[in-house]
């Protein structure tokens, strides 16, 4: 039995993981992931929510990240997330994360409703995820 998998998450810009982790909890398409060595293999759709991973190796501050959209992939102690969008915890400030949430949700309740209101939703996801991550980091 492996002690690590090799974590990598990615964006069509850049890399910003690539390292051996303990364990790591990711967020999918219908609830969060649980992923620890010898995981079976996986494929899936990643959601909008907080990537967070346990690493001897990492800062508190690098192991949480907001992700939103893409996919993740699981097999021979890889974990692969190919993230639309990633941002470390640490970058994000939290007032403004909180202020684009607040607007998010504006949009989802106006009456009348919004012309696109699965864009909307995917929005307010993706601004209540980085929210979460940076808030993560003040507890």
């Amino acid at each position: 039995m492996a002690d690590t998998l090799q974590l990598q998450v990615a964006t069509p810009e850049r890399q910003l993981i690539d390292e051996p982790v303990t364990a790591v909890e990711i967020p999918g398409r219908d609830g969060y992931l649980g992923i620890l060595p010898d995981h079976a293999p996986l494929l899936g759709q990643l959601g909008a929510g907080v990537l967070s991973f346990s690493s001897s190796s990492t800062s508190n501050g690098d192991r949480v990240l907001a992700v939103d959209g893409g996919f993740i992939e699981v097999m021979d102690n890889h974990v692969r997330v190919l993230a639309e969008h990633a941002e470390f915890g640490r970058d994000i400030n939290v007032e403004e994360a909180r202020r684009r949430l607040t607007e998010a949700q504006e949009a989802v309740e106006r009456q009348p409703p919004v012309d696109n209101i699965d864009e909307a939703l995917a929005q307010m996801l993706a601004a209540q995820a980085r929210v979460d991550a940076a808030e993560q980091l003040l507890d």
